[in-house]
């Protein structure tokens, strides 16, 4: 299969961009809780509005479909990884609340607007078994591209300061999008994606496991990292070694995940990330011990990998000609209570640190019952 993906143009393309985004991203990630910290000084409150501010382009992803009235679809996913490296540079320069509002929401337009395109060319290029292998492969790499970016900041947290991180991974993300931008990677063959919204009743299951997904993937997101820097005083060093340990094991069981719903399906993976993620998330909020609660992270970021399931399960079951577009709703509606949520919990966290992650296993209960209702 690998053979016959690397004859295909748009697999080598959107694996460059794909390591691009997620470095930049993961950079981001990495650095961000000690920035907000330890140097703005943020409260729970302040965290959840630009948690909130973050997601805002993922909730507006429906305008990728307008926005490819006038793009190419490939170009576009360029050009968002080029905004990608914009954010995370200038992040640099403005070292305060309102400066990290405006510099996330720069970051996060390239960052989710490039998920939305990845998604829908790599389930346009390429078959039904192939799928969910190029998704694990673009998991795979996209470890490889963050196990670097956290060596890189490891390595150099003593010597460079935060804001000088980011604007050296910024600029580099950067000239990586600059030159995917002279790639011609597409295929005239592909059948041509409806233009405009594209909503239907059949979708339906589709477009719940999307809401249920995001809501809980916000949780995971937003309050766990922040949990082991506020609560566990974890450092940057401490941080940047957790999401290396997490993508070495990513490289590894990505193509496991993909053999395994090609073998078994998406109802049964889905329901085994469901099952776990319930007591993974109990463990953050009964379990005071953040040796435990950093295992928990790496088993929380495993499962994570599940959810390609979500998008493979459209694969099968949707037209052909609604793949664009119906990436674009879906990651919509994954951020509908994405938007909402690091603002709510923000303020329950105030209140008590373990009702976000009491939700997230009733989310998670109730993402199980759902799951149960895919046929294929």
């Amino acid at each position: 299969m690998l053979k016959e993906l690397k004859q295909n143009k748009m697999y080598a393309y959107l694996m460059l961009l794909v390591v691009a985004a997620t470095a930049g991203h993961q950079a981001w990630r990495t650095l961000f809780n000690n920035l907000a910290v330890d140097e703005v000084g943020i409260n729970g409150f302040q965290l959840g509005v630009i948690q909130s501010v973050r997601e805002i382009p993922g909730f507006l992803a429906l305008l990728v479909i307008y926005v490819l009235f006038f793009v190419r679809e490939h170009r576009l996913s360029a050009i968002s990884v080029l905004l990608v490296g914009v954010g995370v540079a200038l992040t640099g320069f403005f070292p305060s609340f309102y400066g990290l509002i405006f510099t996330t929401l720069i970051m996060s337009v390239g960052f989710h607007y490039f998920e939305t395109t990845n998604k829908s060319l790599t389930l346009q290029y390429f078959n039904y078994e192939q799928a969910p292998y190029v998704f694990a492969k673009q998991k795979s790499w996209a470890a490889v591209a963050n196990v670097a970016m956290g060596a890189f900041i490891l390595l150099l947290a003593d010597y460079f300061s935060l804001q000088m991180n980011f604007i050296v991974a910024g600029v580099l993300i950067v000239l990586l999008a600059i030159w995917a931008l002279f790639w011609k990677p597409e295929d005239k063959n592909i059948p041509t994606q409806n233009k405009g919204m594209v909503l239907r009743k059949r979708y339906w299951l589709f477009y719940v496991l999307n809401f249920l997904s995001g809501a809980r993937r916000q949780i995971f997101v937003v309050f766990a990292v922040f949990m082991l820097v506020q609560k566990y005083h974890f450092s940057i060093q401490n941080v940047a070694l957790l999401f290396i340990i997490n993508n070495i094991i990513t490289y590894f069981i990505s193509p496991y995940i993909a053999k395994g719903i090609n073998r078994y399906g998406e109802r049964k993976m889905l329901s085994l990330e469901y099952i776990f993620l319930i007591f993974v998330f109990l463990g953050y909020a009964f379990i005071e011990n953040g040796l435990v609660v950093a295992i928990l992270y790496i088993i929380d970021h495993i499962f994570f990998g599940f959810s390609m399931g979500i998008n493979t399960y459209f694969h099968k079951t949707g037209d052909k000609k609604d793949i664009a577009p119906s990436m674009a709703v879906g990651f919509t509606i994954n951020h509908i209570s994405a938007v909402v949520i690091p603002v709510c919990g923000g303020l329950l966290w105030m209140w008590h640190w373990q009702i976000p992650f009491i939700a997230g296993a009733i989310l998670c209960v109730v993402s199980l019952v759902f799951v149960q209702k895919i046929k294929i």
